[in-house]
């Protein structure tokens, strides 16, 4: 009698905590994402708690939870993770309550600051404790320059603490990409000449109150940009599987540098739930499912294109990787950077 071959694992076997990016993974514009929410209701409905993490300051929990709602997703406030929220995580490490804090930001980094305990000015001459910084549309020069003036470094050199919610240097908007909180962050830096303490992607405050608040000994991230998303789970040691719906496709993934390699790659959340494929690497040749890559006198070279592009893209990263070399180095087809 013939045995029936045992599928392959998925990504979600295991979980305890889902830990998603909202923008790219979630929701693109206006828009729920395809399969995104029936993928992650799916999950919660399998017992994984789902828990949501924005670098966005300028919103509150609350506000995003309602967003979300709105797509049929279920979720409460408590169960998104702001990067204010990091911020005071930070903020008050270093502060007691009641202490006095200039805030550069809108409502969603006023609201934080105010919960944790913390008295607000946005002027200098209050002589605050501390300066928190966040994006918000709105902000003004004259708002960098008072948090420029309470950074003034005195004659020993000592200051006071700057956080910064997160150093993002874009951020999408209905026009197309716009400075981010990363470049109003640099204006004060060479204003001042000293450098924040970032809460938010790619640092790990953010995912640390993420795992503390879920009580998550399994979790497991989601996100579509390398650069933040993958940087920030790997530091902060929680695997990380990236979705090809956002930022970061298959050419920023064939040529990622070590630290911002995930350990899942997907064509779409519905693939959380689906067999994952081992990566099988035979002599020159690396598998995945029915595709099969190899590397020869610097050439990439596609031996089967397999049934699933995501695979072959897969198989592509895995012998890119592995081989040691540079992207710049190898000479690859260019319908692997079109692979998804």
């Amino acid at each position: 009698m013939l045995r029936k071959r045992a599928e392959a694992p998925t990504p979600l076997d295991g979980v305890d905590v889902l830990l998603a990016d909202l923008d790219g993974v979630v929701y693109a514009g206006p828009d729920a994402i395809p399969h995104a929410v029936d993928a992650l209701e799916g999950a919660a409905a399998r017992g994984v708690r789902v828990g949501y993490i924005t670098n966005n300051a300028s919103r509150s929990d609350a506000v995003v939870a309602e967003h979300l709602a709105g797509f049929g997703l279920t979720v409460r406030p408590e169960d998104v993770v702001t990067s204010p929220q990091a911020a005071m995580r930070l903020l008050r490490a270093q502060l007691p309550e009641g202490a006095l804090v200039l805030v550069v930001g809108g409502e969603g980094l006023v609201t934080e600051v105010e919960r944790a305990g913390f008295r607000i000015t946005r002027v200098a001459a209050d002589r605050p404790d501390a300066v928190v910084q966040g994006f918000f549309p709105d902000v003004s020069w004259r708002e960098l320059a008072e948090a420029s003036f309470a950074l003034a470094r005195d004659a020993n050199g000592d200051g006071i603490p700057w956080i910064a919610t997160n150093t993002d240097w874009t951020i999408p908007v209905a026009g197309g990409i716009a400075p981010g909180n990363g470049t109003l962050v640099s204006a004060v830096h060479t204003a001042v000449g000293i450098l924040p303490q970032v809460a938010g992607k790619p640092e790990t405050p953010i995912f640390e109150e993420a795992v503390r608040r879920f009580s998550a000994s399994k979790p497991l991230f989601l996100g579509d940009r390398l650069d933040t998303d993958v940087l920030g789970a790997r530091r902060a040691g929680i695997p990380s599987a990236h979705v090809l719906t956002g930022i970061d496709r298959a050419k920023q993934l064939l040529s990622a540098v070590p630290d911002q390699r995930p350990d899942f790659l997907l064509e779409d959340l519905r693939q959380l739930s689906e067999p994952y494929p081992a990566t099988v690497v035979k002599r020159d040749e690396t598998i995945v499912g029915s595709a099969r890559v190899g590397i020869r006198d610097g050439r990439v070279e596609v031996r089967a294109e397999g049934e699933r592009r995501i695979d072959l893209l897969r198989a592509a990263c895995a012998a890119i990787w592995g081989s040691g070399l540079p992207i710049y180095a190898l000479d690859v087809p260019e319908r692997l950077y079109t692979a998804r």
